[in-house]
């Protein structure tokens, strides 16, 4: 299966950069990888800036693709959940999983109709780029769960 993160904006911090270069690498025997970063909204008018992201994650986005947002809101996974999920959407014979990191502001409601799972790292806020981060590692994670292979405890 295919896994594409889409993100709102670049990665600024040369350590979580370097971060997500590591864990890149180690998800690579797992899943076909791949990362689209859009532009931010100017922030201005938070709602426009919302709508400006949405259209320019939309257009990344095909119509077989299944969709998850990560947003704060949605349903926290354990890591053996997450592993679970995976495997039930792989199974299903999909060939993209779409996960998507929203703005500063959070997520307009295009991207949250066209979801079909909101998932939530935690109801903490972080660093907008700590996100990446933690979704490279719990997808890692999760492969090796799935695996039965060491690493999870």
């Amino acid at each position: 299966m295919n896994v594409r993160l889409i993100a709102v904006d670049r990665l600024r911090s040369p350590h979580v950069a370097a971060l997500c270069d590591e864990l890149r690498k180690r998800l690579a025997p797992y899943h076909a990888y791949d990362e689209i970063e859009v532009r931010a909204g100017d922030g201005k008018d938070p709602r426009a800036a919302m709508r400006d992201e949405a259209a320019r994650i939309l257009r990344h986005i095909s119509a077989g693709d299944r969709v998850w947002l990560l947003e704060r809101g949605g349903s926290e996974l354990t890591s053996e959940e997450l592993a679970r999920r995976l495997d039930d959407v792989r199974s299903a014979g999909t060939h993209r999983l779409t996960l998507v990191i929203g703005g500063a502001y959070g997520a307009d409601a295009a991207l949250k109709v066209r979801a079909e799972f909101h998932w939530s790292l935690s109801r903490l806020t972080f660093l907008h780029e700590w996100a990446r981060a933690l979704v490279l590692e719990q997808l890692y994670r999760a492969a090796k769960i799935a695996r039965n292979e060491p690493y999870h405890k």
